[in-house]
């Protein structure tokens, strides 16, 4: 590499003045007519250009190597049939020819998956980016064209991009296609979701059916069968039956005619199962210090539809009062415990006493309510132990325990008991953490006898039963046998976690799923990293039986972390649906998307990729046709096509190289600048001298000899 650079003795604008005197100088010598002109503006530009200081700089290059980037698809839709294979001998032709080739390096990507599917575009314009633009030969990528980046393609590349097609012609596959579905849902309100069954690629005659059997269940139970048309939209509508997550299990049985895969004719679904409203039927009777620490505690809760009566007079009573001034509205009983009842989640009795306001048909009716799975909690005072109690009526039949007809009356200590420090409603209560409690003492509570299945969360006085909870039929019912709860709010001795205590035993009986004592939860990392957490009343669980999406199972074993709870780590192998049972308790678990985005598009299409490969002067070739041959040309020309003995592809050598060393040299030295410019002065001088002496003076008209 020699080029020509100056280094100036003088200003540029010096040597420029020089250069036009020099050429005035000469311009008025050709007026004159003088004969010297030229050479007196030779001398001047001779001059300028010696001060300029012309030198030769002559650089020294060394060839650099020509750079080809095989990209290599390794993700989950690379493993379908056939499509390993094909990879595995592209990748190994290409590896061979590019080595085969002089002053050519080979630049190997391996795409795998992640959880945002194949990253191939992204793989492809950081490794372009990264090598320089004059030394890259060619792109060459081995694919089956299923990306989930297409934004992150750059736009063109410097050399010939090519992509090597896996699969084959025949390729078709059916899948499930989840449109829309909720991530929350009321429970016992209809939700709907949005799916269609569509096929792809070339579907045999025998798969042609024009509709399938879909399979829906809910947390893996009472499986419906459904006949859908192919290729149409479906909207399939679902009623949530529990608050918590609900899997939704859908799929068809794999067609006949050999589809691709059969891990997209399935998705499972999780939503979250959520009440519009607890509605709450709060009934007091005699007043009393805490009568309002049920309502303040239920109007604190946004969630909750609060109906309130309180009966402040008996209807035995004679003062005198006109009956229309005993209550604001009249007492719709008939309508509340008969009528409507199936419409409240709880209905609460704070200190009530039978004193004839309600029949014992409408006892005999909130009994059957909490029967068909409804729940009633009676918070009691002294009048549990008398002939007004609750016991007596015909509710006492679903009570859990029976009274003794004893009221206490002294300090102490509520505790809990074994039971209670299981069970998730006063497991963990702030202030029990220790040996002895650190909340205040209460100062009354009526004795009762429990129902032997029962549990007694709670005692009192000389462990009398305090806190009594108890399941009937599908309903539930708790028990609070002294009316005192309200010291913990007043602060008395400290108090005590009087809010959270009532909150949770509201939410049990209204079956809260983060409140069950037998239960099986799951808490899912982004990894697939799952914590599964045992809660139960017995003293041991597990191990838990995982049944895996393919069918196998594994067992899991649990530790304890605390009374009641059994936990343990561990990683699924891959996103699906997985079945846990540990006993007679089972819960269907849903981990990763719900349908396997690598599967969503399984038949091999480079239609992504066709711009780029095609604004490159690339080619798209199919494996299944057999690997096409390495080949290079010069830029500009053809880089792919078919000859006799099959395809070939080409990259495009670059011939770079870089400068190692620069010498520079001067155009001409010093003396040999002063000796030119001094022959070209002197030359016309020379030629000015020349023509005056030749010619003598022009002879005067007129003269004569002598």
């Amino acid at each position: 590499m020699t080029q020509l650079r100056f280094d100036p003795l003088l200003p540029w604008w010096a040597i420029a003045a020089l250069a036009v005197l020099a050429l005035a100088v000469a311009g008025f010598a050709l007026w004159r007519g003088l004969r010297g002109w030229a050479w007196r503006g030779l001398a001047g530009i001779a001059a300028a250009l010696a001060l300029a200081g012309p030198a030769l700089e002559i650089g020294s290059r060394t060839g650099l190597s020509d750079i080809v980037i095989l990209i290599d698809d390794r993700s989950a839709s690379q493993t379908l049939p056939e499509r390993t294979a094909q990879a595995d001998a592209a990748v190994d032709a290409m590896t061979r020819q590019i080595a085969a080739l002089p002053n050519t390096e080979l630049r190997r990507v391996t795409v795998g998956d992640s959880d945002d599917g194949t990253l191939l575009a992204t793989e492809m314009a950081r490794a372009i980016a990264a090598e320089p633009e004059t030394r890259l030969a060619g792109v060459i990528a081995v694919t089956d064209g299923r990306l989930h980046d297409p934004a992150m393609l750059p736009a063109t590349a410097p050399a010939p991009v090519h992509v090597l097609l896996t699969g084959r012609p025949q390729d078709w596959d059916r899948r499930l296609v989840i449109e829309e579905a909720p991530a929350f849902g009321l429970i016992d309100q209809e939700i709907t979701i949005r799916l269609r069954v569509e096929d792809q690629g070339a579907v045999p005659p025998e798969a042609q059916t024009g509709s399938v059997n879909l399979r829906l269940s809910l947390d893996g139970e009472d499986e419906q069968v459904l006949s859908v048309p192919l290729d149409q939209p479906i909207t399939l509508p679902l009623m949530l039956d529990h608050a918590g997550q609900n899997v939704v299990q859908i799929g068809f049985d794999a067609p006949e005619g050999s589809e691709l895969t059969d891990r997209n004719n399935s998705a499972a679904i999780s939503i979250n199962g959520v009440r519009d409203r607890l509605r709450v039927l709060l009934v007091s009777g005699e007043p009393h210090a805490g009568e309002r620490t049920w309502r303040n505690l239920l109007k604190s809760d946004a969630a909750v539809d609060l109906i309130h009566f309180t009966i402040l007079r008996p209807p035995d009573k004679s003062d005198g009062v006109p009956v229309n001034e005993l209550s604001l509205i009249a007492f719709p009983t008939q309508e509340l415990f008969m009528e409507r009842i199936e419409d409240f989640d709880l209905i609460i009795f704070d200190r009530y006493s039978v004193r004839g306001i309600l029949p014992p048909d409408y006892y005999d009716n909130i009994a059957r309510y909490v029967e068909g799975g409804g729940a009633i909690l009676v918070s009691a005072g002294p009048e549990m132990a008398g002939v007004e109690s609750l016991y007596l009526s015909p509710l006492g039949r679903i009570l859990p325990a029976r009274p003794t007809g004893q009221v206490l009356e002294q300090p102490y200590l509520p505790r809990l008991t074994d039971d209670g420090r299981r069970h998730p409603v006063t497991a963990g209560l702030p202030g029990s953490e220790g040996e002895e409690p650190t909340w205040g003492r209460w100062l009354r509570m009526a004795t009762v006898t429990p129902d032997p299945d029962a549990q007694v969360a709670m005692t009192g006085i000389d462990d009398q039963p305090l806190l009594i909870l108890d399941r009937v039929d599908d309903g539930r019912v708790a028990l609070l046998t002294s009316d005192q709860v309200w010291l913990w709010g007043r602060g008395f001795e400290g108090g005590g976690p009087q809010l959270e205590l009532l909150r949770r035993i509201a939410h049990w009986s209204m079956k809260e799923p983060e409140l069950e004592e037998e239960a099986l939860l799951a808490d899912v990392a982004d990894d697939l990293s799952v914590r599964f957490t045992r809660r139960t009343m017995a003293d041991s669980a597990g191990p838990l039986v995982v049944t895996r999406p393919d069918g196998e199972t594994e067992e899991v074993p649990l530790a304890e972390a605390g009374p009641g709870r059994f936990t343990a780590d561990w990683t699924a192998p891959e996103p699906g649906l997985y079945r846990l049972q540990d006993g007679d308790l089972r819960r269907v678990l849903a981990l990763g998307p719900a349908a396997p985005r690598e599967f969503e598009q399984t038949v091999a299409d480079a239609a992504t990729l066709a711009p780029l490969v095609n604004g490159t002067g690339g080619g798209v070739m199919p494996l299944s046709d057999g690997v096409p041959d390495l080949r290079t040309v010069a830029p500009g020309r053809t880089a792919h096509g078919s000859a006799g003995l099959g395809d070939w592809i080409a990259i495009t050598p670059r011939e770079a190289a870089s400068v190692t060393g620069l010498e520079r040299k001067p155009l001409l030295p010093g003396w040999a600048w002063l000796v030119l410019v001094a022959g070209l002065i002197l030359t016309g001088w020379l030629r000015e001298g020349r023509a005056g002496g030749g010619g003598g003076r022009a002879p005067v008209p007129g003269a004569g000899s002598a």
